[in-house]
């Protein structure tokens, strides 16, 4: 299996290129304060499934796939820190966490199949 097969990271990869659509479109202020912040977290999630995808242990790849968790979480806490302050819609936030709560599903399964299959 390719990396770019993995549901995991695919549906990661289209959450931060969701993520930095919101990103761009916010004011100078919310966007250097919890914009970057926002921006990294969302990156970060595909990007660690990809680096533990790459590494040559399945411990290895575990870890970094705890980081993308990690990562996930914290993109959550940077929605809900938006939609909070009214700076999206209740429809974004909506639409956005439930891509996180799909993407956690996908991440935990892959993370438990880790090491038990002759793919990475």
């Amino acid at each position: 299996m390719e990396l770019e097969e993995l549901m995991a990271y695919k549906k990661a990869y289209e959450l931060s290129n969701k993520i930095w659509e919101i990103v761009i479109m916010l004011d100078n202020f919310e966007k250097n304060t919890i914009g970057r912040q926002l921006s990294r977290a969302a990156d970060s999630i595909s990007a660690n499934i990809a680096e533990g995808y790459g590494r040559f242990s399945y411990k290895e790849n575990k870890q970094f796939c705890f980081y993308a968790r990690g990562s996930l979480y914290e993109t959550k806490d940077w929605l809900n820190k938006l939609e909070n302050r009214k700076i999206i819609t209740n429809e974004n936030f909506n639409n956005l966490m439930n891509d996180i709560n799909d993407i956690g599903k996908l991440l935990n399964g892959y993370i438990k199949s880790i090491g038990k299959t002759n793919d990475k």
